[in-house]
């Protein structure tokens, strides 16, 4: 399995016959009134390893949403999208771990597909805590009790140190899923041994992240350039002592992202030759988007894309790149006005050698533009892809590392 050799996936095991515990994530956007669910994209990318498993019993543990949302809520909706996919019946089993899942699981035939209901219905799914401790959780002991083997393929939930995570390979054979395994291969190569000149551009709000990835990255050699965007770039320009206005400064410290700013003055004065920050800017002016220099802009005007300038520099730089990493919007995609800058960013990442999209906004984004397939990847898990690449090691991997050494 490429960099993460120690771990197992459906290749090296032989499952055929076996009972298949399989941790999927078909968490999705939900119509809170009609339970419809609005979006299958991740069940249709938990397809090919479900598919895989035709020779087994197979039992689908999965969650939605969580406890005080309004979209937690039973997994009947999900069995039946799943049902339709695979063109088989998904028997729904309106239990976790209890009498009616158990005799469920014991009579059902090789080929058979069971799903559990949702299994953040159990309080221990919720907990933070580590793969010992979840071994000894009343849900690990008997969901691992109806099981041979443990797959999980649930990488948009592979940063969380939950019971079904980390328990379960505690106490069963675990090997990765083949999404799992996509996900794994593609995010090391980003840290090791992609083609050169490797381009990250780094946008959205989750600003604390793209500041732990752009040390990450530049610290290490990893990244030829940083290309920042969105309210990242807002950063990195109240770093370099520009006056942004107050709508975006507001917008900063609402996020409670002030203190990143010193941060974002250190990588500066490091790795200023490696670090793009745009100054031709867009901004909303009387309703309507307006460029200028960042040096210019009016105090009550926020900043809202790239302004021209700045993105026939930031194109250049992509094009010239033979790896692109893009996690996070140029600004305010959703309006038309102000989503010039994600759509050509897109539009010229697609074109890269080996090109890797961090999910979430930007996956969103990419659908808008129909360039899905020109993408070598594009990430399942946006946070989990984030975590995976400043360079920590996420806990489902680490628990599957550790099953591999052993039980397989």
């Amino acid at each position: 399995m490429g960099t993460y050799s120690k771990i197992k996936g459906l290749s090296d095991v032989d499952i055929s016959g076996k009972t298949v515990l399989i941790r999927v994530d078909f968490n999705s956007p939900i119509d809170p009134q009609t339970g419809v669910i609005l979006d299958d994209k991740r069940f249709r990318e938990h397809l090919y390893t479900i598919k895989a498993l035709e020779k087994t019993k197979t039992v689908i543990i999965t969650h939605q949403s969580r406890p005080g949302k309004k979209d937690f809520i039973s997994l009947v909706p999900h069995a039946h999208r799943l049902s339709e996919l695979l063109g088989k019946q998904v028997r729904f089993i309106d239990d976790i771990f209890g009498s009616c899942a158990q005799e469920a699981v014991r009579n059902a035939k090789n080929g058979e597909v069971i799903m559990l209901e949702n299994v953040r219905f159990n309080a221990e799914e919720n907990l933070k805590i580590s793969g010992e401790e979840s071994a000894k959780t009343v849900l690990v002991k008997n969901l691992a009790r109806m099981g041979d083997i443990f797959i999980n393929d649930a990488f948009g939930t592979a940063h969380r140190s939950q019971p079904t995570i980390v328990g379960l390979p505690e106490v069963l054979p675990a090997i990765a899923g083949l999404l799992m395994e996509r996900e794994i291969e593609n995010l090391s190569r980003v840290l090791q041994g992609a083609p050169h000149p490797v381009t990250f551009i780094l946008g959205g709000t989750k600003v604390d992240d793209s500041i732990d990835v752009a040390k990450h990255v530049l610290n290490n050699g990893i990244a030829d350039n940083v290309l920042v965007v969105g309210v990242v770039a807002n950063i990195f320009l109240a770093a370099r002592g520009y006056n942004i206005g107050k709508p975006s400064m507001d917008l900063i410290e609402q996020l409670g992202y002030i203190g990143q700013i010193e941060i974002a003055q250190d990588i500066l004065s490091r790795f200023t030759d490696k670090i793009i920050v745009p100054e031709h800017v867009a901004i909303k002016k009387d309703g309507t988007r307006v460029e200028m220099y960042v040096s210019d802009i009016p105090e009550d005007c926020p900043i809202l894309d790239l302004g021209s300038e700045s993105l026939i520099q930031c194109l250049d730089v992509i094009r010239r790149s033979h790896t692109v990493v893009l996690n996070g919007p140029a600004g305010l995609f959703e309006e038309a006005d102000f989503s010039i800058g994600t759509y050509e960013i897109i539009r010229a990442a697609a074109d890269a050698e080996f090109s890797v999209v961090g999910g979430g906004h930007t996956a969103a984004a990419i659908e808008k533009t129909g360039y899905e397939a020109k993408f070598t990847h594009i990430s399942t898990g946006g946070g989990a892809c984030i975590e995976y690449l400043t360079g920590k090691k996420l806990p489902a991997i680490a628990a599957l590392e550790k099953s591999a050494e052993r039980f397989v």
